[in-house]
């Protein structure tokens, strides 16, 4: 492929020259429902949110801890199928000026075909697409595909690799970089601490990619934390507990309060 700046980049380049911080959401489509996840997508831009993930539900989501793991097998159960995802995320494309992205696992991709997959995506106005079980060398077929839609393929940096592996994955990366705190599932508190900025700092070195940070990013606390180390704190589980143990109506006023710290 070749080496280009994508609209998705610039875009948060823009948005980041304009705050200290980026927020980055997520929400499983379908969970609650399809008609609350709505609600919960226009709270979240209310709130301030800069890109969003939407993670269109499969089964067997291996990356994401209990209470992602409960939210997909909801949304299966309540109705959700790609179809209705990719509705969903056309809807919010027209409807909110941010970035969307899809957050899903290759099963999905090879079951519709990788081609036709992105395709859709490209169609409902998504700008990328995190696939957390794909190695890039061994995805070559969404790599092309990605290409010639215009679309971007993030990919993820972990603490146990290497720095060569780092470099390898960045020559592939487009958009940003998705830094995760620590190894393990989402979901599970991380501390905050001066290991993170040693890993930061070797996630710096091997690409000039905007940095995302996520699996654990919690409060206000966190986000204040990430200043000036990444470009976009990640926030997810926390979220959908907000949404388990005080409903959707928390969700505006939640997202508002991370930069508070």
């Amino acid at each position: 492929m070749t080496a280009r700046s994508s609209p998705l980049e610039a875009r948060l380049r823009a948005a980041r020259a304009q705050q200290d911080i980026l927020l980055m959401t997520h929400i499983v489509v379908g969970y609650p429902s399809l008609a609350e996840s709505l609600e919960i997508v226009d709270a979240m831009v209310e709130g301030g949110v800069d890109v969003m993930e939407l993670q269109f539900p499969f089964s067997e989501p291996m990356a994401d801890g209990p209470v992602i793991l409960a939210a997909n097998q909801k949304a299966l159960a309540r109705g959700a199928t790609v179809k209705r995802c990719f509705d969903f995320a056309a809807e919010v494309t027209r409807k909110h000026p941010i970035p969307f992205l899809v957050m899903s696992y290759y099963n999905l991709l090879f079951r519709a075909g990788v081609a036709e997959f992105v395709e859709r995506m490209r169609g409902a106005g998504l700008a990328g697409a995190i696939v957390p079980d794909l190695p890039p060398e061994e995805g070559g077929e969404y790599l092309a595909a990605m290409d010639s839609a215009g679309l971007d393929p993030i990919f993820i940096f972990s603490p146990s690799t290497s720095d060569e592996r780092l470099r390898a994955i960045a020559a592939r990366a487009r958009g940003f970089v998705y830094c995760v705190a620590r190894k393990g599932v989402t979901g599970v508190h991380t501390s905050f601490s001066a290991k993170i900025d040693a890993y930061l700092g070797r996630c710096r070195r091997a690409t000039s990619l905007p940095l995302a940070l996520g699996f654990g990013v919690q409060d206000a606390a966190d986000v204040s934390f990430l200043r000036g180390k990444v470009d976009i704190a990640v926030v997810g589980s926390a979220t959908l507990r907000l949404i388990d143990e005080r409903g959707v109506a928390a969700v505006r006023d939640f997202v508002r309060g991370l930069r508070a710290g």
